[in-house]
């Protein structure tokens, strides 16, 4: 059983990989961190009793199911509010302005060009699609490995493979995408 300063310190250790890959996912940096606060506590709370080897791939479930869940509780919000009609007043007169209700954005970022901002974003889009068209494998192993910075390992264990899977997986899923974005015109 993981003893208390056990739990603290596999906590600490995973916390930033843990918010790097919240924030991949939800693109939202509050979002990302209540994710791994919630998904710590439940760890913690549902958990904690649990062998200190174990602890990695529950915390790896229970992140995923937190960020499931907070992507269930946007498409129900963004449902909701769906039509701009459902912003308008009581007595409004139909002269609804969506930009004065939200106003621009803090100036950080404004620093950056829309052009450059755009074409980022169509990116990351196609690096994400293609990160996606991955086996599952391939796909879990890459992103534990170059997202959530976790060694082989660590990978290995939460996977529940070798550590010589994990690299074939890894180097797999690198050339896949290397050779997918080439395809594309994206150069490294």
């Amino acid at each position: 059983m993981a003893t208390e300063q056990e739990l603290s310190d596999f906590l600490k250790d995973v916390e930033r990989r843990a918010f790097k890959r919240s924030l991949y996912h939800v693109r939202n940096e509050e979002a990302a961190l209540d994710i791994v606060q919630d998904s710590m506590l439940k760890l913690a709370e549902h958990y904690g009793d649990k062998p200190i080897d174990e602890l990695p791939m529950l915390f790896q479930r229970i992140l995923s199911n937190c960020t499931l869940d907070w992507f269930r509780r946007q498409k129900t919000r963004n449902a909701l509010f769906s039509n701009l009609s459902d912003f308008e007043g009581p007595g409004d007169d139909g002269d609804f302005d969506i930009l004065e209700t939200f106003r621009g954005s803090d100036a950080s970022e404004q620093t950056e060009s829309a052009e450059d901002t755009t074409r980022r974003a169509q990116i990351l889009r196609v690096i994400e699609s293609e990160i996606q068209e991955l086996p599952a494998r391939q796909r879990e192993a890459f992103l534990m490995r170059y997202w959530e910075e976790m060694d082989v390992a660590e990978t290995a264990a939460a996977m529940g493979c070798s550590e010589g899977s994990v690299k074939t997986h890894c180097s797999r899923a690198v050339q896949a995408l290397g050779k997918a974005l080439k395809a594309k015109g994206l150069q490294p």
